[in-house]
């Protein structure tokens, strides 16, 4: 079951986009924007905790406190339910398309009678909204490919939330008497960067406890279907979960065929033909005797095709059935071979959590080496100085100095702002001074493609530049990426040596794994970082790590899996880059 954190964030963030269109204080929505993401990103689960217990989250003041109570109470917050009465529902939806948000919406309704997500693209087409106040000359371009962006996402999950009601789902099915073996199987076992329908594998003997037992979990809103060895469900959230329960004999194959994509299990099917096979869920068949072949594991079923075992994140259909044929699948990235985070922000600018408690949790992950990342103060609503990043500096040395955190070096750092020209906050001499700059775009998505390709460029030629962050600055499901000529962005970083990241927070996944395999073709190395805002952000990697692996990235792509020396090397050959 979700925890209480997550119902209470989504309605404080509701509600702080309510009293926004509806004309309310600016200073208490963004106040409520504040404590919704502190309480996502808070550790513990409110249900537990008592009101004195809350009144330590960052941001959290008493007035929260209450609303909690309530929701916590009743399911909802009677504050959000009487505003949501003066908004029509289609106006609400118009928020959530990438460029309009909370005021456009309004005006878009106000101004035009539009009421609906529907209305708004019939309204953009036409050329309606030039003369609105607010929408420049690119808008209905741009939400247009925001009404795109909206429609490619709808009905799928993101890979955290896909993945927390994954877990969820497993843990309950596997304490059920009779389950042999039980994971998640699909797109979210390739990790692809949002999934569709959430496919759960159970290995029985007896279906019919594991289908009572599934369609009775907390999270179900809705039976769609249910039979002796299938069964799917839709969660509150809308995110269908599909499970299949198969005898344990057949395993393997069943894993095998409800992992790959379509394109690749016809791969691994027409392989078996042409031997005399064929493979089903079932298993591996001899095609003339009906003999089972091989079925029990997956490696068992890929060896009787002449294959070794293909991770699932390769199992796409892009060369690595051929790979594996010819004995040359690549050595992956693993997330154990992660040694440091080197992006990562506290609550001295918008992360939740204090810059000790963001190390303890570092230092839990066993890393070698960990960076605090917080903003620059190009991004001003981050309130960051110098006189604040200094004392933050002096305070990582003082904890280093003492080992307060072990043998894992602390890095200071920054997130640099790339300007629409290509520069970034702070002058050389002052970025001098920090051990890792990040750069990323925070700004000014909509610029035009030849602008975009300068401002990253120019930020790839910046010699205190180590690493740009989430480069396409795309939001997943929420906003599109910017316009960039990325042949000449990669080559650019490869000429510099300047590493690209891999972000792995669920709503961003930027690069993507084709991005990042276009690069690493150009020569380009990569980060892998959490960006975290909180302690359990922390475990993003593991998403970024998927990413890498569908690119087909080792350890040596990698700039975040090398040993301390190596790294070193790296962030501080500032000369090898052009300025």
């Amino acid at each position: 079951m979700a925890r209480l954190n997550d119902q209470v964030q989504a309605l404080l963030e509701e509600y702080a986009d309510l009293l926004t269109i509806t004309g309310g204080d600016a200073f208490r929505a963004r106040a409520y924007e504040k404590s919704a993401r502190a309480i996502g990103g808070w550790p513990a689960d409110l249900a537990a905790m008592d009101p004195k217990d809350i009144l330590e989250i960052p941001g959290v003041g008493k007035s929260t406190v209450g609303k909690i109570d309530e929701v916590r109470r009743t399911g909802t917050l009677e504050a959000v339910e009487k505003l949501r009465q003066k908004i029509p529902p289609g106006v609400r939806a118009m928020m959530k398309v990438p460029g309009v948000g909370p005021k456009r919406a309004l005006a878009l309704h106000q101004d035009l009678g539009v009421s609906d997500v529907d209305e708004l693209r019939a309204a953009a087409q036409a050329g309606r909204l030039h003369d609105l106040a607010g929408f420049g000359g690119r808008t209905e371009e741009n939400i247009l490919h925001g009404l795109d962006v909206l429609h490619a996402a709808a009905g799928r999950a993101d890979l955290g939330t896909a993945a927390s009601v994954a877990e969820e789902v497993t843990a309950a099915l596997s304490a059920v008497p009779g389950c042999l073996r039980c994971t998640w199987a699909g797109s979210l076992r390739r990790l692809r960067e949002t999934v569709g329908d959430l496919d759960v594998l159970v290995a029985a003997h007896d279906s019919a406890p594991l289908m009572d037992a599934f369609v009775a979990l907390p999270a179900v809103a809705d039976v769609i279907v249910q039979g002796s060895t299938k069964a799917s469900v839709r969660t509150a959230a809308g995110l269908q979960v599909d499970l299949r329960v198969v005898a344990p004999e057949a395993w393997g194959a069943a894993l095998v065929y409800f992992t790959g994509s379509k394109a690749h299990n016809i791969k691994l099917r027409t392989m078996a033909v042409r031997a005399g096979l064929k493979l089903s869920e079932y298993g591996l068949f001899d095609h003339e005797t009906g003999a089972n072949v091989a079925s029990a594991t997956e490696e068992e079923v890929y060896a009787a095709l002449g294959l070794p075992w293909i991770p699932p994140t390769l199992r796409e259909d892009r060369g690595e059935v051929e790979a594996a044929a010819a004995g040359e699948l690549p050595t992956l990235v693993t997330e154990r071979d992660l040694r440091g985070d080197l992006h990562t922000h506290t609550d001295l600018t918008d992360g939740v959590a204090s810059l000790e408690d963001m190390l303890a949790t570092a230092k839990a992950r066993g890393y070698a080496y960990y960076a605090v990342t917080d903003h620059a103060p190009d991004l001003v609503m981050q309130r960051m100085t110098d006189e604040k990043t200094l004392a933050q500096r002096a305070r990582l040395r003082e904890l280093a100095d003492t080992r307060a955190y072990g043998r894992m070096r602390l890095l200071h750092g920054t997130e640099l702002n790339i300007a629409p020209d290509g520069s970034v906050d702070w002058p050389a001499e002052f970025l001098a001074g920090f051990d890792v700059c990040v750069a990323s775009v925070h700004s000014h998505f909509g610029a035009d493609r030849a602008t975009q390709t300068r401002r990253l460029i120019r930020a790839c030629e910046n010699p205190h530049v180590h690493i740009i962050g989430h480069p396409s600055a795309r939001r997943v499901g929420r906003r599109a990426p910017i316009d960039v000529d990325w042949p000449a962005v990669f080559a650019a970083a490869a000429r510099t040596g300047t590493a690209l990241e891999i972000n792995a927070a669920p709503g961003r996944m930027d690069l993507n794994d084709e991005h990042v395999r276009a690069a690493r073709a150009a020569g380009v190395r990569f980060s892998i970082d959490s960006d975290a805002h909180s302690t359990p952000q922390l475990d993003n990697p593991r998403f970024g790590v998927g990413t890498a692996q569908r690119a087909w990235l080792g350890t040596e792509d990698v700039i975040n899996t090398w040993p301390w020396q190596k790294l070193k090397r790296f962030l501080t050959k500032p000369a090898t880059r052009e300025s």
